[in-house]
């Protein structure tokens, strides 16, 4: 039995988001936590956020033991980029991309 929890269109670069997602990948919940709540990188917050919906899906949706549950999955893919212009010299334009994450995060009770 699995829980599951999805953000889209967060609006940080992938690239950021997987380096937090590798620190709590196959830990306990109580432990991702302490990880992402003590980790000073932006993409901490929402991770945060989407764990403890993740808790709460499996907590109330599948009737899981909070206490036995562990991060089975994390992913990170990217969204939709917004595509910005900044000026530059002479007249000239110069493309800014600004990368949004969709992040995946499943939690599954240990044996």
């Amino acid at each position: 039995m699995e829980a599951k929890a999805i953000l889209t269109q967060v609006r940080i670069s992938p690239r950021k988001v997987g380096i937090v997602l590798d620190l709590i990948r196959n830990k306990p919940v109580e432990v991702a936590m302490a990880i992402l709540n003590n980790t000073p990188k932006s993409a901490s917050e929402p991770l945060a956020k989407l764990l403890k919906s993740a808790v709460a899906n499996a907590e109330n949706n599948h009737n899981m033991d909070t206490s036995r549950l562990y991060v089975s999955e994390a992913h990170v893919g990217p969204g939709i980029t917004l595509k910005r212009i900044r000026a530059k010299d002479h007249g000239r334009a110069h493309r800014i991309l600004k990368r949004t994450s969709n992040i995946t995060l499943v939690v599954k009770e240990a044996e």
